[in-house]
């Protein structure tokens, strides 16, 4: 059992909120919203946040902050007391590999003296019913840049589960965990699942990167922003995405959760017909 408070980055997020849920000992949730206010961009806030915490659930934004901003919140953590951080980084197109926009951070984090633990999943299956695809959804028609390529769809609740016995059990130093769900899916097949589960009438229309790319920067996303995006997706169109990995299975003893049934209660809850 690690030292108590576990402070919780992005708290607000789909992890973050998870990992607090699931944590039996005290705990400090920050976020930029939220108080104490965190911003790894804002060096005056890493002190409050930092005080007297024994292990850190990290979510860098690394594709906003760079790597060496990142090392420097993790020596202050380390001067703070700190001695055990869980990263959520990302998978990369190349099995074994962190994600090109992630490495820097990882690479910081492996030069400290912490126990550290890196998680790198898949996309989450909840970017369907909390913010990214769901006003596409709820529109009637989802176009990506992502062709008929497969993701193996990994559920925000089992990374929270890894992350919380990445923080407060012993065994996980020094791993890294690659998390994904059971199977591949390609988008078409993903949307077809979840009209039939809400009873509603959603297309799905690949369309090119570029067209993609302009959809977004005509919704008011920085150019950079959106080309990001656009690059990930592409990566599913091209196959990256297809390989099922078995970190949860590693971490924690058990099948990682369908996404069939991550579907089937997100449909219950009216995620899609609000």
């Amino acid at each position: 059992m690690t030292l108590s408070p576990i402070l919780v980055l992005g708290a607000r997020g789909k992890t973050g909120r998870r990992v607090t849920a699931r944590l039996d000992q005290p705990f400090r949730a920050a976020s930029r919203s939220g108080q104490p206010r965190f911003d790894l961009a804002d060096r005056d806030t890493w002190a409050p946040a930092l005080a007297g915490v024994g292990a850190i659930y990290l979510i860098p934004m690394a594709e906003t902050v760079p790597g060496a901003v990142v090392g420097e919140f993790l020596s202050a953590a380390e001067e703070a007391g700190a001695r055990r951080v869980v990263l959520l980084s990302a998978r990369g197109p190349v099995p074994g590999e962190a994600d090109p926009y992630q490495e820097p951070v990882e690479a910081a984090l492996r030069a400290t003296d912490l126990e550290w633990t890196i998680l790198r999943p898949a996309w989450f299956a909840q970017n369907f019913s909390e913010d990214l695809f769901l006003e596409p959804l709820r529109s009637g028609e989802v176009a990506l840049p992502t062709g008929e390529g497969r993701e193996a769809f990994v559920d925000a609740g089992d990374i929270a589960d890894v992350a919380v016995a990445a923080l407060t059990q012993e065994g996980h130093a020094g791993e890294i965990y690659e998390l994904s769900g059971p199977e591949p899916l390609s988008f078409r097949t993903v949307i077809e699942m979840i009209a039939e589960a809400s009873g509603q009438n959603i297309r799905y229309t690949p369309v090119e990167t570029p067209r993609f790319t302009a959809m977004l920067t005509a919704q008011g996303v920085p150019v950079e922003a959106a080309e990001v995006v656009a690059e990930l997706l592409g990566r599913i169109r091209d196959g990256a995405g297809e390989r099922v990995s078995d970190g949860v299975q590693r971490a924690l003893g058990r099948e990682p959760r369908p996404f069939a049934e991550y579907v089937k209660a997100a449909a219950a809850a009216g995620a899609w017909t609000g």
